[in-house]
């Protein structure tokens, strides 16, 4: 286990490296490796564990009755997922969590991340902490992704969603996580309007891209507010 790597995740920020390996211990840590595609938690489960991206990347993919998928989360290594599910006993997950690339995850039991064990070990209490702000940072980007979706035409969701890649990487060039699909899923759109939406920004100098890399000029930003 890399434990180096943990020290610096949000979920373990603040607890020392040589206190890694007894709190995993406590917390029934498990890791298994899963390929791209391939489903990692499946809709109507009900689950306690919850997952940390080690490697990779992850998707929280919503199948419609009517129409396509939606991508309504990704997690990237050092992220967590699924803890407001495991939270609550019985509650169903709504869509498949799906790896969105060859990814490793580590499991971990939410119930003794929120029960002291009774060895009464320091950092736990700090993980209790963690985990909070962890989820609360969660429901923010949910918050946030109601606002890219929000938009009355294609454009509007675009703009809004690029100018905030932009203004959170701090730099008017930047990487998305998503290819073109799964950028339609995410932003609640079909993908052929997308592109072509896309195709008439660049034309206008709004915006220049290849594949998942965009920059964005000023005019853009100045649309965009």
């Amino acid at each position: 286990m890399d434990t180096e790597f943990l020290a610096k995740t949000p979920l373990f920020a603040g607890i020392r490296e040589e206190d890694l390996g007894h709190l995993l211990g406590c917390l029934d840590a498990s890791t298994k490796h899963y390929e791209k595609g391939e489903v990692i938690f499946r809709t109507g489960e009900p689950i306690s564990r919850i997952g940390l991206v080690l490697e990779g990347s992850v998707n929280m993919v919503v199948s419609l009755y009517w129409g396509p998928s939606r991508i309504f989360g990704h997690m990237e290594a050092g992220d967590v997922f699924g803890e407001n599910y495991a939270a609550v006993p019985g509650q169903l997950l709504p869509g498949d969590i799906v790896a969105a690339q060859p990814c490793r995850v580590l499991f971990l039991d939410l119930s003794r991340i929120y029960t002291v064990c009774h060895h009464g070990c320091r950092f736990h209490h700090r993980l209790i902490e963690n985990m909070l702000q962890v989820s609360a940072q969660k429901n923010l980007r949910l918050a946030e992704r109601m606002l890219y979706t929000s938009g009355r035409t294609i454009r509007d969701r675009l703009l809004s969603y690029l100018s905030a890649q932009a203004s959170l990487q701090g730099s008017a060039h930047f990487r998305i996580p998503f290819n073109r699909q799964e950028l339609a899923d995410y932003l609640g759109v079909e993908r052929s309007a997308l592109s072509a939406e896309l195709g008439k920004m660049k034309r206008e100098g709004l915006v220049a891209f290849r594949k998942n890399e965009f920059t964005l000029n000023g005019r853009t930003r100045e649309t965009a507010i």
